[in-house]
């Protein structure tokens, strides 16, 4: 284990939190010590949901580790049943109480409840949330799903979406009316908005649908295994993983599917001018395995980028990704260290990152435009709005998604351009404020110097007024590398100011 101020996924028992969260009608009994009791701020402040999650906790302190513990979990698991009278609970250990090894499966049943327990056995110093996520949802499945007939119509199981995930809610929606629109019903969607008794009516439906690899994977195997119940591996991200995903769908079913892609904005795009604009355009790719992989093919087969790098943070994707990376040319990145995303992304040097939050951050730290389309994520991308990422109304959200930041990135680069312009300046007031009045003059220092971030903490380079405004006309998304590499080259010569001539020096030094 490590410190860190940032981490794309955290303890199983969070896992667990986002499974339990997404249920109605299932509580989760955690033991856990005073301060692991932070699901409040996941759900309600990020994801913002109307409810708080349905976790209580024992939460010992240090004083109480020479007493019985095991006594205060068995009391917060009696009063969680009595207060909040659950159809199930599932109960398990953080981290930290894992150490000291009290049982909560044990415990629990030898207290003689009238409703399902369900322990969980998370490895919290060997695995993380999206395993949590993937085992807890597993369990319930093995414990509640009974054996029953098929339903009397074609039907399917929509699997893996949890609390917390990547627009969850919108793709659930939008891959319901997909389905239906083909004449198959949804027999129940799980773990999200799913009661326990809707885990017992798993079995009725003629097939399942795997919508989140990371969180339903284990699931649907055993469900396949135990019940008969073949489940899709397509994941509906795009417009050629959609056609693909119906095609599973029609061959598992043996019914003729046309599906309906008039709503589709992005062969319209493909076939404008405007299209050529953007072609080629160098993408960074990193998220979860699943989204990373869908998002690779988006990139390049329908919006003609070039991917220059496609990574993943939960090495149980690790195997796909690297295949994948392999196809499109690229070395894989298998990290959950967002330094080492960090440094790869500014080595590339791409003109778009696709990733996550933390990718957010990296490129605003690079001056690089960013489009987040895997979780983790922040408040920003749970939207009011319906928003989803998956069927043919997805493929229109990423359009806008991968095209945006380009356009706006492009937009900033032409106002740098025409930067002496009289409507453009730097000193030009806003032009429906009174004209182009001027702005206050900045206080520049007498010496007309400007003081750059440095390279390192310890070096201290300063940039002349005419070399800071010649690199301003530098394009955007190099110029953060053109800064770094004649910071680099000044502080090899001994320079301690960068003058116009030091930076066409340094432009034809890494010229060759």
């Amino acid at each position: 284990m490590k410190l860190t101020v940032w981490t794309y996924e955290g303890p199983p028992h969070v896992g667990a939190m986002r499974v339990a969260t997404a249920m109605k009608g299932l509580h989760f009994v955690l033991h856990a010590p005073q301060g692991d009791t932070y699901a409040d701020l996941l759900f309600t402040m990020i994801e913002r949901r109307d409810h708080r999650p349905p976790v209580s906790y024992t939460t010992f302190q240090a004083r109480d580790l020479g007493s019985d513990t095991a006594s205060l979990f068995k009391t917060a698991a009696q009063d969680a049943v009595d207060r909040f009278k659950p159809e199930a609970i599932i109960v398990g250990a953080s981290c930290t109480a894992e150490l000291i090894q009290d049982d909560p499966g044990g415990l629990t049943e030898t207290m003689g409840l009238n409703i399902p327990v369900i322990p969980l056995e998370l490895p919290s110093y060997t695995r993380k949330e999206n395993f949590g996520a993937d085992e807890t949802f597993y369990q319930i499945v093995r414990t509640l799903a009974q054996p029953q007939e098929r339903t009397a119509h074609i039907s399917c199981n929509i699997l893996g979406p949890t609390a917390l995930g990547f627009r969850a809610r919108d793709n659930v929606e939008e891959i319901t009316g997909l389905l239906e629109d083909t004449g198959i019903s949804v027999n129940v969607v799980a773990p999200f908005n799913a009661a326990p008794a809707d885990i017992a009516r798993l079995p009725a439906a003629h097939f399942n649908v795997l919508l989140a690899p990371e969180t339903g994977e284990a699931a649907c195997r055993w469900l396949e295994m135990n019940h008969g119940q073949p489940y899709t591996k397509t994941i509906p991200i795009g417009v050629g993983a959609t056609r693909d995903f119906l095609a599973e769908v029609a061959e598992i079913t043996s019914q003729r599917i046309t599906p309906d892609e008039s709503r589709l904005r992005l062969p319209w795009w493909s076939k404008s001018v405007d299209s050529t604009y953007l072609t080629g355009k160098r993408v960074f790719i990193f998220g979860d395995g699943t989204h990373a992989a869908a998002m690779a093919r988006v990139a390049r087969d329908e919006m003609g980028f070039e991917v220059v790098g496609l990574g993943c943070y939960n090495r149980e994707m690790a195997r796909p990704i690297r295949a994948l990376a392999k196809d499109y040319g690229v070395d894989a990145l298998i990290t959950d260290d967002y330094l080492e995303v960090e440094a790869a992304i500014e080595k590339a040097a791409p003109e778009m990152i696709l990733g996550t939050q933390m990718e957010r951050h990296i490129g605003k730290r690079l001056g690089i435009p960013c489009a987040v389309i895997s979780a983790p994520v922040h408040v920003q991308d749970y939207p009011a709005r319906y928003s989803p990422v998956m069927g043919f109304e997805g493929a229109n959200v990423l359009f806008d998604t991968l095209v945006h930041p380009l356009v706006m990135g492009l937009e900033e680069h032409l106002l740098t351009m025409f930067r002496e312009d009289f409507e453009f300046h730097d000193a030009a007031g806003p032009s429906h404020h009174g004209g182009h009045s001027p702005k206050p003059a900045e206080d520049l220092s007498c010496s007309g110097q400007i003081k750059a971030e440095p390279a390192q903490a310890n070096d201290v380079v300063v940039w002349l007024q005419d070399a800071e405004k010649e690199l301003r006309k530098i394009p955007f998304f190099v110029r953060g590398k053109a800064r770094r590499n004649t910071e680099a080259f000044a502080t090899e010569r001994g320079l301690s100011e960068i003058s116009l001539d030091t930076l066409y020096e340094a432009k034809a030094h890494y010229a060759r």
